[in-house]
């Protein structure tokens, strides 16, 4: 019979060191962000005050819809590509709850809670519903070798359901789904090239700090 004394525990081993039975590649090589940090706070601050800045470039004006062409929806995509899914939809929280207890970073420096009466209101809510499906693929994306591809996938996702939560909006405030529809497709050109660019920033700052959006082992 063996000694149990002799038996190595694992309290034994080195630190850092698999146990007896393990490898080093049965470890996850990527965390995930499971608390924040200070960073992490500032980043969701720093991302809500980009994104109220975005309206100081003027809107172009669409037809008789009231709902501008604006940069928002590039920021919305780039939450979600740098900050992931909690962190991205806490950004773009932050930013809808400034803007509707009344400080003025609604396109066309609007604010308060009547601009959930107004054509943009589905689009304002569905930035929520895209950044955190553009966050969640995103986190996907980075951990893959074709990144771009990847990232630009979340961000298409993203505005999908951006245009789908304002073609919404749009029929609830009595304009036929039809009529709606066909208002909302001169969104879609910009809005895809606006994704180009957000994809290519995103990529830009993830080589500059790997860590952004996932916690690397090292």
């Amino acid at each position: 019979m063996t000694d149990p004394a002799l038996k190595p525990s694992s309290d034994s081993l080195p630190q850092g060191e698999p146990a007896a039975g393990t490898t080093a590649s049965s470890a996850p090589s990527i965390a995930g962000r499971r608390r924040w940090r200070s960073g992490d706070l500032a980043l969701i601050a720093v991302f809500a005050a980009l994104l109220a800045a975005s309206i100081s470039i003027p809107g172009i004006p669409v037809g008789g819809l009231g709902v501008p062409i604006t940069l928002q929806t590039l920021v919305v995509a780039l939450c979600g590509l740098v900050l992931g899914f909690g962190r991205g939809l806490a950004a773009v929280g932050l930013y809808i709850l400034l803007g509707l207890v009344g400080l003025p970073i609604f396109s066309g420096f609007r604010s308060g809670v009547a601009v959930l009466a107004s054509p943009s209101a589905g689009y304002i809510i569905g930035f929520l519903g895209g950044v955190a499906v553009t966050g969640a693929l995103a986190a996907i994306a980075v951990r893959t070798r074709r990144k771009w591809l990847g990232l630009f996938g979340a961000a298409i996702a993203g505005m999908v359901v951006i245009h789908a939560f304002g073609i919404a909006g749009l029929a609830l405030k009595g304009m036929g789904l039809t009529a709606a529809l066909a208002a909302d497709v001169v969104f879609l050109p910009g809005d895809i090239l606006k994704n180009v660019v957000a994809v290519s920033i995103a990529l830009s700052l993830h080589r500059a700090f790997p860590d952004i959006l996932v916690r690397r082992r090292k």
